[in-house]
């Protein structure tokens, strides 16, 4: 990976009130963004983009997408207009088709925009929504691996100036939330994040796509895997030059993995 490549990023975004707040996380973003280089596009891998094939976005101007319920009325008034990229979405589009040993068939979609788990964090680490964002789906289809080496594929973008971004969380039990502010993590939850952390830490691709090796501490964190899938994304997109560094960790509401991952290469520490 040459020095000058953009960095992979993997982000847990939480709950979409954190587009509207500011607290550790969302100020942790802010850094990285002031931090980061600029790039020149955005690629987003949201876990709420989980559809039936692999898509990506085409619009000139995506949508702000208020992919939630039950939430204060200003979030719903919150828009990120950044433009779109038409051309890059083509380029990812043929790229997947001729990159690795066999060819992925994307589509383009103009039927999707940006939606909250993409948005929550950009209008902190780019607020100014100056920089063209794409959106590429998570085909709920294919196992684990595919979506490593799809990840492996996008990793050529960095050099390009694209910044590979994946949003999810690595800890997602809606079920086992617990409201309380403050509330104490389950021990499972706690358990299953410190245990990908060490796999990322070690670079373990082997037991990041088997996660369900953690045991029942897994079953619980990922009851569905549209919210994990993201970080193996991420991953697969980095180089094994890459730094790999923790901007943000922790399990908020009892069940919700805020646990964050940055690859970069090594001399832009």
């Amino acid at each position: 990976m040459g020095l000058n490549a953009i960095p992979s990023l993997f982000i847990g975004h939480g709950t979409p009130i954190n587009a509207l707040q500011s607290n550790i996380y969302t100020d942790a973003w802010r850094r990285l963004g002031e931090a980061l280089p600029r790039p020149r596009a955005i690629l987003s891998i949201s876990a709420h983009w989980f559809t039936q094939g692999v898509l990506v976005t085409g619009n000139d101007r995506p949508a702000t997408i208020h992919d939630f319920h039950g939430f204060p009325p200003e979030l719903y008034e919150c828009h990120y207009p950044a433009p779109g990229d038409p051309e890059l979405a083509r380029h990812i589009q043929q790229h997947l088709q001729i990159a690795g040993d066999q060819p992925i068939e994307a589509s383009i979609s103009n039927d999707w925009g940006l939606d909250h788990g993409t948005r929550s964090i950009l209008m902190h680490l780019y607020p100014n929504a100056d920089i063209p964002v794409l959106q590429l789906s998570i085909d709920a289809t294919k196992p684990a691996e595919f979506h490593f080496q799809l990840g492996q594929r996008l990793r050529s973008l960095r050099q390009k100036g694209v910044l590979i971004l994946a949003s999810g969380n690595v800890v997602h039990n809606l079920q086992r939330i617990r409201w309380t502010p403050g509330a104490t993590p389950h021990s499972w939850a706690n358990e299953f994040n410190d245990w990908i952390r060490v796999r990322l830490e070690q670079r373990d691709a082997d037991n990041l796509i088997h996660f369900e090796r953690a045991g029942q501490a897994a079953l619980l964190s990922v009851p569905t895997v549209e919210h994990y899938l993201p970080l193996l994304y991420a991953f697969g997109a980095s180089s094994p030059e890459d730094s790999i560094q923790i901007p943000t960790d922790g399990v908020e509401l009892g069940s919700i993995s805020m646990l964050s991952a940055l690859f970069q290469p090594s001399s832009d520490r």
